[in-house]
């Protein structure tokens, strides 16, 4: 309900990295879980390509280089509060970004078993957008706590 409270809460808190990683490797975990349902009817439609095959693929794309992605894009956000004027530790701006995408993941779920269900419709297409919107809110109100616990420059 309030992102930068519980974001300021865990920043405040006795925060270390293993923390900061299993949020990352269990938002990745359960993304990777929203993609079975998908698979599924991918699988069924197309036989040429099996289940598992589509699972190993998604396996490797979702859980060894995801996290790999999500790192990076915890370095960019850092360098973007600095530039912003603020000296953000690495670790809060992978909270922030980490933690914004594992309260996004039980929308990702529903979302998955949508698409299963409907196909590539407008609905699904539409609850994706809204996933996305509800991520960025979140990461939004997230960034803003660290920032505001974080250092000025100078």
């Amino acid at each position: 309900m309030k992102p930068r409270l519980v974001v300021g809460a865990l920043a405040r808190g006795d925060l270390r990295e293993p923390q900061v990683m299993f949020f990352a490797l269990l938002a990745c975990a359960l993304i990777f879980v929203s993609q079975w349902p998908i698979l599924s009817r991918a699988a069924t439609l197309d036989p040429s390509v099996t289940f598992e095959q589509r699972m190993g693929g998604a396996m490797f794309g979702i859980m060894f280089l995801l996290p790999l992605l999500l790192y990076g894009f915890a370095a960019l956000l850092k360098l973007g509060l600095r530039l912003s004027g603020r000296i953000v530790p690495g670790i809060l701006a992978r909270l922030a970004l980490f933690w914004s995408l594992l309260t996004v993941t039980p929308l990702m779920l529903v979302q998955g078993g949508l698409s299963a269900f409907l196909g590539p419709v407008g609905l699904t297409q539409g609850f994706g957008f809204v996933v996305l919107l509800v991520f960025l809110y979140i990461l939004v109100k997230s960034v803003s706590a660290v920032r505001g616990i974080a250092a000025p420059q100078g």
